[in-house]
């Protein structure tokens, strides 16, 4: 996205880097969207480069990735040559073409972000706070504010900025994403299963979205589409979402499919071998023979 707030149609490179030299490398796309997917706990940098007509400055942001929780970054791209808009450039959203975010406010962001690296929740949530008074409409900070309180167990107040961030881009995946998981907290089954098909039916792929909506789905006693989101959050998510598998287990046990959760559990345990609840797996696995 360029500062004025149009979204770059052409393909750019992104790239996200983690302090031991791994990369992981991805492309937007004709609406300049791109993802990360399977990105592990922890904070990173993403570098987004020149398009391939060379058009713009390299841009960079740095993110903190939670377990469990969707995050969302923009990386402003300042055009070489004009600042000013081109007739055929597109936006897909009310946000892309209103993230015009001062830079007291970006600033702001940004110190939370390093300050919620450092395990500085209560100050982080400030800064969050400042930045979207100085600019209301700021997606970025509505979500990762949501994100921080629903860590904090402050769900009500979580809700509320996930909603406003959905009132500002009803097509943003994250915030829809991380309302779900509030809701799913608030014993709240079907609103939840409602916000994680509209996350779904915008990102397909989420491994978050599908374990959720697998949660849900057993909550409400569809076991047959619990079976189908816990099987694909593990297939998208890998080892980092092998949770999926426990409660797959728990499914199958409900079911009398012993075999299936014999399996199930067996290969949570190899993919997460020191998970704290190891022992408790252990003794269903001796319950399912």
């Amino acid at each position: 996205m360029t500062p004025e707030g149009n979204s770059v149609t052409g393909a750019v490179k992104v790239t996200l880097k983690v302090l031991r030299g791994d990369q992981m490398i991805a492309y937007t796309d004709q609406e300049g969207r791109f993802e990360l997917p399977n990105v592990a706990p922890g904070e990173y940098t993403i570098e987004a480069e020149s398009d391939r007509d060379r058009r713009f400055d390299s841009g960079s942001e740095r993110v903190q990735v939670r377990r469990g929780v969707a995050s969302l970054v923009t990386i402003y791209l300042k055009d070489k040559k004009s600042s000013l808009q081109r007739a055929g450039d597109k936006s897909v959203s009310v946000a892309m073409l209103d993230q015009k975010v001062p830079g007291a406010a970006k600033r702001e962001f940004e110190h939370a972000s390093r300050l919620s690296a450092e395990g500085n929740t209560t100050e982080s949530i400030a800064a969050l706070r400042r930045a979207i008074a100085i600019y209301p409409n700021y997606l970025m900070a509505h979500n990762d504010l949501g994100a921080q309180l629903l860590e904090q167990g402050q769900l009500d107040e979580a809700a509320a900025e996930l909603r406003t961030a959905l009132s500002i881009d009803p097509k943003a995946a994250n915030p829809q994403i991380n309302l779900g998981i509030v809701l799913e907290k608030q014993n709240k089954f079907v609103e939840s299963l409602a916000a994680l098909d509209k996350a779904l039916s915008i990102d397909p792929a989420s491994p978050v979205a599908h374990l959720y909506a697998g949660m849900d789905s057993v909550r409400l006693n569809d076991l047959v589409r619990g079976e189908k989101e816990f099987i694909a959050a593990f297939d998208l998510g890998g080892d980092t979402y092998a949770v999926a598998l426990l409660h797959l287990g728990k499914l199958y046990m409900k079911t009398g499919a012993r075999e299936l959760a014999i399996k199930a559990f067996q290969t949570y345990l190899r993919e997460s071998p020191n998970a704290p609840d190891a022992a408790q797996v252990e003794k269903l696995i001796s319950q399912a023979h």
